[in-house]
């Protein structure tokens, strides 16, 4: 591959908070989901989440569920978002956690924190701070959030096992996780996997829900609960690839292999 997933998800993402910050109305390709038409009258948020919170940040989300339905967050508490692109999840965090807590907002791309901090300026947060780095190595110390929220950004992980590893290293004793993700449903074709543009479409980086599970065990996350919520049909598989320019490919693919073979989860899990 000419470029790594990493670098392809930087310019894509990148490119789409460009395009929010010049006034124009972003999506990854599925009206307001990263993976999936989630419902094509309905925001992943409902209004009482969004209340508030900058239309620049809404426009620049591109999530696949509400992470924020698991999390039960408590004024006083210290929230992490991974991939907090244009800080929706951190903004709305923020308001739950009140003044007494704190939201940390990581991302990687430049143009996305610089969109969330525009965000941040107009929401008013003062409790909020975004930084940057990797989810696979995150620069905050041991123990430090009380939850770990995170919007179809693990799926993008070349190394998920090192990213959530370190969602439980900076959680404290008894925190939670609670995010929501892309998960393989069945069996695809392998040039699917094999795609790095259907990487960045949030496809072929999916575990399966036993591979998730297995995962969260192995770096010692406990009480375990990953439901799918949102079922991508072939036709919204297809949405994602054309909205990317990736028609070509995807006709090579057999679209009946792609019908239901995956899904927006809601991922939850205690330390």
């Amino acid at each position: 591959m000419e470029k790594s997933i990493k670098d392809e998800i930087k310019t894509y993402y990148g490119g789409i908070a460009k395009k929010v910050s010049e006034n124009a109305k972003a999506s990854c390709g599925c009206k307001t989901s990263c993976c999936g038409d989630i419902a094509k009258e309905s925001f992943l948020y409902s209004e009482d989440f969004t209340a508030g919170i900058p239309v620049e940040a809404i426009n620049a989300s591109l999530g696949c569920a509400n992470p924020l339905v698991l999390a039960n967050l408590h004024p006083g508490e210290t929230v992490l978002d991974l991939g907090s692109g244009g800080g929706i999840d951190v903004l709305i965090s923020s308001k739950y956690v009140g003044e007494t807590g704190k939201v940390y907002g990581l991302d990687m791309t430049d143009e996305m924190l610089e969109l969330a901090n525009l965000n941040k300026k107009k929401s008013g947060a003062k409790n909020v701070e975004f930084i940057k780095g990797y989810i696979e190595d995150i620069p905050l110390q041991d123990e430090t959030v009380d939850v770990v929220t995170s919007n179809c950004v693990i799926n993008l992980s070349e190394s998920k096992e090192d990213a959530l590893g370190e969602a439980y290293r900076v959680l404290k004793k008894g925190g939670r996780l609670a995010i929501a993700d892309i998960v393989q449903l069945k069996d695809v074709p392998d040039e699917v996997r094999q795609n790095v543009q259907m990487w960045v479409g949030c496809i072929s980086g999916a575990l399966t829900v036993d591979e998730y599970e297995k995962i969260l065990k192995k770096v010692g996350f406990k009480e375990i609960e990953i439901n799918p919520v949102n079922i991508y049909t072939k036709d919204v598989i297809k949405d994602i690839a054309v909205s990317k320019n990736l028609g070509k490919d995807y006709s090579k693919i057999d679209e009946e292999a792609l019908d239901g073979a995956f899904a927006g989860a809601h991922v939850k899990a205690y330390k």
